[in-house]
C-alpha cells in the first residue's frame, strides 16, 4: 500500500504528519496532501487517542493514505493499529529490529521504517527491514522525529543513489522555505513534514501546509 501509493504518480509524494484533528486533516487534503500521519506515541505532544479520533478519521477520503506512527510497539500494539479499518499503513519510528519487521511483512502488514541520520555513517550499512519504503529523519541523542532539525542532505542523496529500488521519503526539519531545495538535492520519492507546518505542537498552520505542498510540487527532481 505505501509503496504502491508512492509509485502511482510521477509527482512528489507529500505526507503531513502529526495530525490531531479533523480541521487540520481536511486542510491538508484540500492543499493536495497524499497521506496523513497520526501519532500513537503517548509521550508525544502530537499524540491522539485513536479510538476517540476514529469518528472523524473514518470519514476522510478513502484515496488519502492514513498512516499510524508507532515507536517500538510490541507485536500486539502493531497488529491492533494495523487492524483499524481506517488505517492503511504503519510507520515504525523507533528501534524496531529487522526480525520484528520481517514478522510484520510476513503477516501482510504495510509499513515504512524510519531511520535516524546523525552523521556520514548513519546510512552506511542499513539492514533489510523487509519493506520497500524507508523514511530518513534527523537523529539525536534524545531520539528522532518532529525535531525540526535538518540533517546534511548529501547523506540522503548518496543513499537514494545507492538504493534506487527503494521508496525513500525525506523528513527532518523540512518547511516551505527549504523543501524545494531538498527535493532537487536528494531526489526522494516523497517528503514528510510535522513541525514545519505547525502553529504549535499538534496544531497546524493551514497557510504553511499550502505553501509547503506548493513548493514541494514545483520542485523538479
Amino acid at each position: 500500500m505505501f509503496g504502491g501509493k508512492l509509485k502511482s504518480s510521477g509527482r512528489v509524494f507529500v505526507k503531513i504528519c502529526g495530525i490531531t484533528n479533523d480541521a487540520d486533516a481536511r486542510a491538508a487534503i484540500d492543499a493536495g496532501a497524499d497521506a496523513l500521519g497520526f501519532n500513537l506515541v503517548r509521550r508525544s505532544p502530537r499524540y491522539i487517542d485513536i479510538d476517540s479520533a476514529a469518528v472523524w478519521i473514518d470519514k476522510l477520503p478513502r484515496e488519502i493514505l492514513k498512516v499510524a506512527v508507532l515507536v517500538d510497539p510490541d507485536w500486539e500494539d502493531a497488529c491492533r493499529a494495523n487492524q483499524l479499518p481506517f488505517i492503511d499503513a504503519l510507520q515504525l519510528h523507533g528501534n524496531e529490529s529487522p526480525q520484528f519487521c520481517r514478522r510484520l511483512s510476513e503477516a501482510g502488514v504495510h509499513f515504512a521504517k524510519a531511520l535516524p541520520v546523525n552523521h556520514s555513517q548513519s546510512l552506511g550499512s542499513v539492514p533489510d527491514f523487509f519493506t520497500n519504503t524507508l523514511l530518513l529523519d534527523s537523529g539525536s541523542a534524545a531520539g528522532f522525529g518532529g525535531s525540526g532539525k535538518v540533517f546534511p542532505w548529501k547523506f540522503a542523496w548518496q543513499f537514494v543513489q545507492k538504493h534506487r529500488e527503494l521508496n525513500v521519503i525525506l523528513a527532518g526539519g523540512l518547511n516551505a522555505k527549504n523543501v524545494a531545495e531538498a527535493v532537487i538535492t536528494v531526489r526522494p520519492r516523497g517528503v514528510d513534514v510535522t513541525s514545519g507546518v505547525e502553529a504549535s505542537p499538534g496544531r497546524k498552520d493551514h497557510s504553511l501546509i499550502r505553501a509547503f505542498i506548493e513548493a514541494a510540487r514545483r520542485a523538479k527532481r
